[in-house]
């Protein structure tokens, strides 16, 4: 009997029986470009204002840290600009987290949520777990997503959460602020929350809106970010939304007490503090993934135009022979299960060097 016959033997929940575990593979090779982490590390005076703010905690350990994080929400605030204050920000451990809570505050038995796939496969996954139903919307065959398509499922669907990635993960395009707008006002009639999951955003081309700039007059509007990602924090987990205030009291309601530690909230002000250095990171990245783009081009397959720091790339015949092949070279990518396709994250110069080489010798051969 293997785990998971094991597992059936349990009283589980019906409607997660015969699931399987979020993850991607988490193996030992030299290069690892393969669930869009930041390649590059914290930079070194972020480090030491991490290790200076994390000491000045330990004192005090052995008392709860503030359940309101209030230093924190300022910082984040501050950082993001579009007028917001600290009570229009909320975080837990990871943007997963926020979008739990979320679901567990407007979704649940009885309730919907409605995602675009190919999308962040967590939502289902986040949907089953609070017991919320999952709706599956289209996209168009290049896997873009249109304002009045998206506005008409929308409708025709009433869902009472709508995910919105943007930049999407796995195809890392970029949603005009119409589709969110759309979206927004199709949900108007199931008062439906409108979640536009921007994990990526700090890797967007220049001029690339931020729906941020949507958020002042539409209280079902949230916005939710991460540290992960351009901050180099994936280890930290931290992740936020942007939001009405009374976004944040309903999440209040379903949080568990205390749920952001103390060393949490310190690594996470002091990382805010030294932004520009761990940002300047974000642009040396920007130029490695559109080197991957123009690279990929040139070898005659066709990437995604891609305002995240990673690259959705088709034309191949067999994609998974292809992963195998570099991973056997050292080098792990993502195979997201999609025909004809695998997705890299863009690294370092050298890791992006070592992927295009490995990647142009599979081709040749």
């Amino acid at each position: 009997m293997d785990q998971f016959e094991r597992l059936g033997q349990l009283p589980l929940r019906d409607d997660l029986r015969g699931l399987h575990p979020y993850g991607a593979p988490q193996l030992d090779v030299p290069i690892l470009l393969n669930v869009n982490e930041n390649t590059f590390g914290v930079p070194a005076d972020a480090k030491e204002a991490i290790l200076a703010a994390v000491a000045a905690e330990l004192e005090g350990l052995n008392r709860y840290p503030d359940r309101e994080f209030t230093t924190l929400r300022q910082e984040l605030a501050a950082y993001l600009g579009h007028g917001l204050n600290e009570d229009n920000l909320w975080a837990a451990n990871g943007s997963n987290e926020v979008l739990q809570q979320i679901l567990q505050a407007f979704g649940g038995p009885g309730r919907t949520a409605m995602g675009f796939p190919p999308t962040y496969s967590m939502y289902p996954l986040l949907a089953s777990g609070t017991g919320t139903g999952y709706i599956a919307g289209l996209r168009d065959q290049d896997y873009s997503l249109s304002a009045a398509s998206a506005a008409e499922q929308v409708s025709a669907a009433a869902p009472n959460i709508v995910f919105l990635c943007s930049p999407n993960n796995p195809t890392g395009t970029a949603l005009g602020l119409e589709v969110v707008e759309a979206v927004y006002e199709a949900g108007e009639a199931s008062r439906c929350i409108v979640i536009v999951d921007e994990a990526y955003a700090e890797f967007a081309h220049t001029g690339t809106p931020s729906a941020l700039s949507l958020l002042e007059g539409r209280p079902r509007l949230v916005v939710s970010r991460t540290m992960s990602k351009a901050f180099a924090l994936a280890g930290a987990r931290l992740g936020y939304l942007a939001a009405a205030p009374e976004v944040a009291d309903a999440l209040r309601l379903v949080r568990l007490p205390y749920h952001l530690s103390a060393i949490t909230q310190a690594t996470a002000v002091a990382a805010l503090r030294t932004s520009t250095s761990l940002l300047a990171n974000v642009e040396a990245i920007k130029v490695q993934r559109d080197r991957i783009v123009t690279e990929l081009t040139n070898l005659g397959l066709t990437p995604a135009p891609s305002d995240s720091n990673f690259v959705f790339f088709g034309g191949l015949e067999n994609p998974h022979a292809v992963w195998e092949a570099l991973l056997a070279e050292g080098v792990l990518i993502r195979d997201v299960g999609i025909p004809g396709h695998l997705r890299v994250t863009a690294g370092t110069e050298a890791e992006t060097t070592a992927f295009l080489s490995g990647l142009r010798a599979i081709l040749a051969s």
